[in-house]
């Protein structure tokens, strides 16, 4: 008997980049993600500062209060 998926497996959808864009199309997709990044950013500045802060500097043997693994906004 199987084993059901795990929750994290069914809210993720698996892709692939195309090997057929245009330099034109990749770069459409690019700017995209930088736009996409920059109204993140403006939106959560200060929560994923430290957010950062907290995964980078934090010292490992410090238990944290989120399980490992909690990539949630």
């Amino acid at each position: 008997m199987t084993s059901p998926p795990s929750t994290r497996t069914l809210l993720t959808i698996p892709f692939a980049i195309p090997a057929y864009w245009t330099p034109e199309q990749a770069l459409a997709v690019v700017e995209l993600l930088d736009d996409l990044r920059e109204l993140i950013l403006a939106h959560y500045n200060m929560q994923l500062i430290d957010e950062i802060h907290e995964q980078h500097f934090s010292d490992p043997r410090r238990s944290s209060d989120k399980p490992s693994g909690d990539n949630s906004f």
